[in-house]
Parts: structure tokens; sequence; C-alpha cells
């Protein structure tokens, strides 16, 4: 479907650069040179000079209308002596949607700071005056938050000047959102061990539901009916609320979804990624450093 669009894109393209040729544009080798152009230009839109075509080049192609009988099947002939050429170009579409949607996270994130990193109930762990803040939205029923939970504990293990922000995001059953409340009630005891009682639930076996939660606390010795009880608050209601509307203003849609400075980053991506992402972070204030 990539390709189908990318021909249709091509051929306004060049209907564009067509609507009055010159004589000369009914040759074969005018219509190559003239798609190569357009081709070159597309890949190398990221700068300044390619964003559109120079009023010179324009000048040039200002004689009567051709014919699209004519066109038509020359493009076609080209396009079908050189396939790859959709493909340079479905690489080039794919690159700047790919870097468009890097932009707007990033404008994301400044409009949501707040929402982000100062809500008074998300937990935190690490270090909370940290120089870098690791933010993680996930579900218990996540078997990819399952897999990156040793990663975010080793980093919290060994970066004394991480903060780490959970935020729960029940996105998968009822279970989960179960779940999520006993964990939020345990948060929000005094004494409580949550991140113990984190990476027990992570570790349990089978379902992880608002009953497996509870089993898992009362064996850490708290009181089930009050967290049961807690659980079902109005409180605990909001906070799960808040982190649906945050993760949808960010177009977070699945978990687990990490936050890292300038960069909003999906999935199980690993220790290395999530620890090169972070010492970029103090390097140069982006997970991407140029130098």
């Amino acid at each position: 479907m990539v390709l189908v669009a990318v021909s249709a894109a091509l051929f306004g393209a060049l209907a564009m650069f067509l609507l009055n040729p010159a004589p000369s544009m009914n040759s074969d080798e005018a219509i190559r040179t003239l798609v190569g152009t357009i081709i070159d230009e597309r890949e190398a839109k990221n700068t300044a000079a390619s964003q559109q075509i120079s009023a010179a080049q324009t000048a040039e192609i200002s004689s009567p209308d051709i014919n699209p009988e004519i066109l038509n099947p020359m493009i076609e002939n080209f396009l079908m002596d050189d396939p790859k050429i959709l493909q340079r170009v479905s690489i080039a579409l794919q690159e700047q949607l790919r870097l468009d949607e890097v932009s707007e996270a990033k404008i994301a994130l400044v409009s949501f700071e707040s929402e982000i990193y100062d809500d008074p109930d998300h937990v935190v762990l690490g270090n909370p005056d940290g120089d870098v803040t690791l933010v993680e939205f996930f579900d218990y029923n996540c078997v990819f938050c399952r897999a990156a939970m040793p990663d975010v504990a080793r980093l919290l293990a060994e970066d004394q000047n991480l903060r780490v922000i959970f935020k729960e995001y029940p996105i998968l059953s009822e279970d989960s959102v179960n779940a999520a409340r006993v964990a939020i009630a345990v948060s929000k005891t005094p004494g409580a061990d949550y991140w113990a009682f984190h990476e027990l639930l992570y570790t349990a076996r089978g379902q992880i539901s608002g009953e497996t939660a509870l089993a898992t606390a009362q064996s850490m010795g708290m009181n089930r009916v009050e967290l049961e009880l807690a659980a079902m608050g109005a409180d605990v209601t909001d906070i799960i609320q808040k982190s649906y509307i945050l993760a949808d203003g960010l177009k977070i849609s699945g978990t687990p979804a990490f936050i890292i400075g300038d960069e909003i980053i999906p999935g199980a991506v690993g220790y290395e990624r999530l620890r090169d992402s972070i010492a970029n972070v103090r390097k140069c204030g982006s997970t991407v450093c140029n130098t």
C-alpha cells in the first residue's frame, strides 16, 4: 500500500512539472531526467534548498500542454525499467514521517511537562532529586513490560542519580485495571515497599488481577481489607484517568512506553538503549547527541 501511495504522489509531482512542458519533454530521456530530479529533490527534503523547485527550473517548463496519453506510458515505462525508484521514495517518505513524529513528540512533551513530572500522585523511585528522569507507562499484564522490568531495576541499582516515575496505564484488560487500583493503594500506604510489591507482581505466574495484587500485598504484611477499600476509592479512579488523558495527549497507545528527556520511547528497547539515552541527556540534553 505504501508503494501505491508513493506512485500516486510521484505521478502528481510529474503532472505539476509537466503541466506546460516544452516540446522536447515528449522524449524518454527528458522524462527520465525529470523523474530523477524529482526523486533527488524528495530525498534531500531536509535541506532548505530542496523545499521547492527553483524559479529557473519552473520557467523552463512553460510550453503547451502535453498529451496524457503520451506522458503516462512514458512514466510507466520509466518506473518499470527501474522499480527501485519506488523503494527509494518509500524509504525517504518513511524517514520524513519518522522525523515528523519526533518533532510532534517533542512539542507534546513540552506541552504536558507538568503532568509528566510534577503530578503528586505518581510513584517516584530512585533519587527524587536526580539529574535525569525516566518515566514508564506500564500495564501489569503486558509481557513486554515484564521483560523491561529487569532493565529498569538494573538502572535503579546502578545509577544513583536517576529519578524514575511510574505511571499506571492499565489498557489490556479489566484485570489490569483492578491490579493497578491495588498498586496505587499500596503506593499510598505508609511504610509499604512499593518496589518490592511491583517486582513480585511482575514475577507472579499467570494473569495479574486485583486478587493477585491483594494476595501479594497481604503476603508482604499489608492489611488486605483496608487495601481493597482504598483501591475502590474515587481518588484512585482519578489517578488512572489522569494517566489515560496524559497518554492520549502524548499519543502513547501501548506499553511499555518510556519518556527520557526529549523523546518518547515505545516498547521494551533493552537496558543498553535506556542507559545510553540517559547518558546522552546528561551530556547534551537530548537522547541523541550530534557530537
